[in-house]
């Protein structure tokens, strides 16, 4: 069951704004042992939660990397998300409405401040493995230049240290989508979501590529003429499902906040960030994987100090972090020697 903590004091941005108090909501799984030497924190992409065996398929299960016999497992949500950690429709103390479209700008580095927050609250100060994908990976290398000594392990995953121009040209596509939405802008729940479900539609492009859905997508008979062509449907049908579960301002935030990741932003050079970090490192990418492809983890791999590297064989893109569970699963218990 999801828990919220609340942080009842002011907590300064990155952007210089101040929230004037927080909540981050936040699941567990399995029991920390008497030396909490068996935790395991993970951090979850874009549009997850922080339950995470409801996202990432086969993974808190017997025999696997989020076993609950054997790990304890926290997953948070990241600020300005829709899944309890304050966000747009969080209300704002200061006014006693919600933000909306008001809420401040966030960036990576924030929302790992408020996971730091949260295990202090939770007096955990150090975690077996760190783990997560894409914007999670984000997160996971943030966390391991800002507090190093944090986790014995760390493993990123479908990742990059700093978003590059094709995946924010990716990013303000779907904001113009969004904006395209004449409700954008409204106080109200349900602004912008028609744009949103737009927004998806062009983002499941970079998740999945070509090649994922020239495989899954195909029509029955694809010698026949026809205006109603399967994949049509599918861009419509998870659009609407993001429009079910999400909310626009939300993401129309993060996206921004992976355009500014940058993990050597204000520090120096990013290879000089990557070889201050001490955990031993995990790097995953994903052959198909054309937003954060396997070029993008090369400099991951050449200036982490402690690293090794695997290559998942994957037709279905970004996404082949939770199709390929079984692959990962075995990469990530044997990194960890367990």
């Amino acid at each position: 069951m999801t828990k919220i903590y609340h942080y009842n004091k002011p907590f300064q941005l990155e952007s210089g704004e101040v929230l004037p108090s927080l909540d981050i909501a936040y699941d567990t799984y399995g029991e920390c042992n008497a030396d909490k030497s068996n935790v395991v924190w993970v951090c979850h992409a874009l549009t997850a939660n922080s339950d995470v065996a409801d996202w990432w398929p086969h993974t808190v299960e017997k025999g696997c990397f989020l076993d609950p016999e054997k790990y304890f497992t926290v997953c948070a949500n990241f600020l300005g998300s829709h899944y309890g950690t304050t966000g747009p429709l969080s209300v704002n103390p200061s006014t006693g409405e919600k933000w909306y479209g008001d809420f401040p700008l966030v960036t990576v580095r924030d929302m790992v401040r408020c996971h730091q927050l949260l295990a202090e609250y939770l007096d955990i100060k150090r975690v077996k493995l760190l783990i997560g994908s894409s914007i999670g990976g984000f997160q996971c290398l943030e966390w391991s230049v800002m507090q190093p000594d944090f986790a014995e392990h760390a493993a990123f995953i479908a990742t990059t240290p700093r978003t590059k121009p094709w995946a924010s040209a990716f990013n303000e596509s779907q904001r113009m989508a969004i904006e395209g939405d004449s409700t954008f802008g409204e106080r109200s729940d349900d602004a912008g979501a028609a744009g949103m479900a737009t927004a998806r539609s062009i983002a499941l492009l970079s998740y999945r590529g070509g090649m994922a859905y020239d495989k899954t997508q195909e029509d029955s008979n694809p010698d026949e003429a026809s205006f109603l062509r399967r994949v049509l449907s599918y861009q419509r049908y998870q659009g609407e499902k993001l429009r079910r579960r999400f909310n626009a301002y939300s993401y129309y935030r993060l996206s921004q906040a992976v355009d500014s990741h940058n993990l050597g932003r204000g520090r120096g050079s990013v290879e000089e960030q990557l070889g201050k970090i001490r955990s031993k490192s995990l790097v995953v990418a994903i052959t198909s994987d054309i937003l954060f492809p396997p070029s993008d983890h090369t400099i991951l791999v050449e200036n982490i100090p402690n690293v090794e590297y695997h290559l998942i064989d994957s037709d279905f893109g970004h996404d082949g972090f939770l199709v390929e569970h079984e692959q990962l699963n075995d990469i990530i218990l044997n990194f960890l020697g367990d």
